[in-house]
């Protein structure tokens, strides 16, 4: 992996959806943004809220999450960053709160957002960084599941994810991807 250009977490916009399971890739945005002292501010050109760090810039969609691909190729097209260089930060239903994947390219495993983002540029040849957050038991159950905040331990096991990811970062950074999954790929 070459050093990403661009980290886009996914979430729902507004304070009714700040809080829920679905929103945990605009979390991991606002810790590394904090992280690295970058200010996230809205840019409508780019439908979201966009900071810079050095040569990173960081995304957080405006639009839905079934949307969040219009935001995604608006940023990627105007800087000329190549899909490869993309680190798309996701909710996962297939894996328990905590746990944590990176991968590159792949299916969208029924993930409206990601879903998105492939049809907007083209290829799923992106980086996705996976957070468990667990599975309701019923398909039908689903999306009330996503749009309702994590139980207490839960939140536990998804804070604690998070807080790896933030140390993974600088071999994420450097293009490390082989150290970077030794941190993050741990037993939840």
């Amino acid at each position: 992996m070459i050093a990403p250009r661009l980290i886009v977490g996914l979430g729902n916009p507004g304070a009714e959806y700040a809080d829920t399971r679905h929103n945990v890739g605009f979390w991991f945005v606002d810790r590394l943004a904090s992280d690295l002292k970058a200010t996230l501010a809205p840019q409508p050109k780019f439908f979201g809220k966009v900071g810079r760090a050095g040569e990173l810039w960081l995304l957080e969609p405006s639009t839905f999450m079934n949307r969040s691909g219009q935001a995604v190729a608006a940023l990627a097209r105007f800087y000329r960053i190549e899909p490869n260089e993309i680190l798309v930060v996701h909710d996962d239903l297939d894996l328990p709160p905590g746990a944590i994947r990176m991968k590159q390219g792949g299916g969208n495993g029924g993930h409206n957002g990601l879903k998105d983002i492939q049809a907007h540029l083209s290829t799923p040849d992106f980086w996705r960084l996976r957070l468990g957050i667990g599975h309701p038991g019923e398909r039908a159950e689903v999306a009330s599941f996503v749009l309702k905040p994590p139980r207490r331990e839960e939140q536990e096991a998804i804070d604690a994810a998070l807080d790896r990811c933030l140390v993974a970062w600088p071999k994420l950074a450097a293009g490390d991807v082989a150290a970077a999954q030794r941190i993050l790929h741990v037993k939840a």
